[in-house]
This record gives structure tokens, sequence and C-alpha cells, in this order.
């Protein structure tokens, strides 16, 4: 177990009142309002597989995508699995993310793209297929816990307030990539602009003002925080296994946006930006990483 004095891959983040949220892209981020947040630590890096792996190799841990899912009223079938990015080969409609998503069998943090692939490749990659309870497993075996909302976007802010990005107020600054996110015509055309086409290597992008790595793109991450509306936003448009005003499931907030966010989809590289994630679905583009007071 982490001693939760060892704080070599944390950074100290001085508590104060910001301006959470945006008044110029999506309503769920409306309205800006004053948030306070205390003192505390946090991971200078997403959770990779490399230190996944490690927490699963001394506790024996399994994740919810690596156990069997009963399908029928019986039972009779049973497979693990979760959502992996599917690369559509022509364009298709953008607010249909079925046609991009599919659930393949034993895809898990151990099998990013599901059946023969493999995460050692991967080993300083964000670990990926996790659900927020297993996000809380890890946290709470390294002496830890996953960030509030407003400490996520506290964070991510890295001190310029009222800033658009994590780096000011240009997504592409001379056309510099700062972040991995999708750059072309999602979800068919990825042009590589950052390098990446999933997910890239933590610290592969400059470190915010508060020297954080990869809080723009790479992988969407888990707060502690249920999902509500902060004013009279409507739900957001679909996304994979994103929950509807009825369910009952659980729905936690996500930050960050991922490498599949994209200036013609989904404009959610940004401190402000928020999604609602169900608490028992994993994909290929969600990770989290953890603070400490």
């Amino acid at each position: 177990m982490t001693s939760i004095g060892e704080r070599t891959s944390m950074r100290w983040i001085e508590g104060g009142t910001f301006s959470m949220g945006s008044a110029r892209f999506y309503q769920e981020e409306r309205p800006v309002r004053l948030a306070q947040v205390e003192s505390f630590w946090i991971d200078e890096i997403p959770v990779t597989n490399a230190a996944f792996g490690g927490f699963v190799e001394q506790t024996g841990y399994v994740t919810l995508a690596e156990r069997p899912v009963a399908l029928g009223q019986g039972g009779e079938r049973s497979f693990a699995g979760s959502a992996v990015f599917a690369f559509p080969p022509s364009p298709v409609r953008v607010m249909d993310p079925a046609l991009w998503w599919e659930f393949r069998k034993e895809a898990c943090w151990r099998h990013p793209l599901g059946e023969g692939s493999d995460w050692t490749a991967l080993a300083d990659h964000p670990v990926v297929h996790v659900a927020y309870e297993d996000g809380a497993a890890y946290a709470a075996w390294a002496g830890k816990r996953l960030p509030t909302e407003a400490e996520w976007e506290f964070a991510a802010r890295g001190g310029l307030a009222g800033a658009e990005y994590a780096w000011g107020n240009e997504l592409a600054p001379e056309g510099l990539m700062l972040a991995n996110y999708w750059q072309g015509d999602f979800p068919h055309d990825n042009r590589n602009l950052d390098g990446w086409r999933r997910t890239s290597p933590v610290r592969s992008f400059p470190a915010n003002g508060y020297g954080l790595y990869d809080m723009i793109g790479n992988v969407w991450e888990w707060t502690a925080d249920d999902w509500s509306l902060p004013g009279q936003a409507q739900a957001v448009e679909p996304g994979c296994c994103t929950a509807s005003a009825q369910t009952s499931v659980s729905r936690k907030v996500l930050k960050g946006g991922s490498h599949l966010c994209a200036p013609n989809y989904c404009q959610r590289y940004r401190p402000a930006a928020r999604h609602p994630q169900l608490i028992d679905c994993t994909t290929s583009h969600i990770g989290f990483r953890c603070v400490a007071p």
C-alpha cells in the first residue's frame, strides 16, 4: 500500500476561490459561479497502466470490465468486455454514438482493444476501461481519493483565471498541439496533428501552470461528484454510455475530455467542460487520477 506521506508524484495546490464553469460553450457548464476549494495534493499525471498493474498485482483486484455479464433471461451466455472506439470508414451521423462504439469481448485494462491486445506496450499510457468503483478502489489502496469536480477544475486551470483552455484562450496557439484531442472531422477523419490516434503516453504534452500533465484530452477522468445541473440546462447530447434523465443508475461527473473530443463534435477539451457517466459503464477513453489532503 502506498504511504499517504508519499507525494513524489503529486503536486500541492493551494486552495482558493475561483470562477467555475463557462458561459461560452455547453449549457451544462452554466452559469459561471464562484467555487471554493481547500488546499490539496493531486496526482501529477493520470494513473497509468503500469501503476494500476501494480495495484492489481498486490491486491488481486478484478475490475468491473473483467467480470462476466449475463445475457438473456436465463443468463445462458456470459462474457466480460467493455466499449472500444471503432473508426468508421466514412462519414456518419455525429449524433449516433452507436456508429463508432463497439462492445468488445475481453476488452478491459489488460486488453485495451479487446481480445488479442495487451497493455504492456502501453505501460506509460493512462489506464482505461475503469469504472467509477475501480478508480475509487485504487485511490483507497493508495491512501488517496478521487477529486471533487471543483478540485479537478481548479487544478486544471493552472492558475489562469477565466481562460478557456488550460494554457490560455487559443486552442492551438500558432498551430501548436498542446493536448491529445481529435484534429479533423470526428469520427471518421483523424488527422493526427498531435501524433496520436488513441491514448498517448503521460507527459507527452506540456504541463499546465501547476505542473500537471494531461488535464486536458487523452482520457476523461472520473470525479467523486454526482451529476447535477448547476443552472437550467438541459441534458447533453448523447455519448457512449451516457445516461438519460430517467435512469436509476448513478451518474458521476467526468472532466477533461479525451482524445475523441473534436471541434465538430465535443469541444470538451477545457477545464470547465463536464459530462455525465454511468458508474457501471467502462470505455476505452475514461481513466482517473487521485487527490489527497
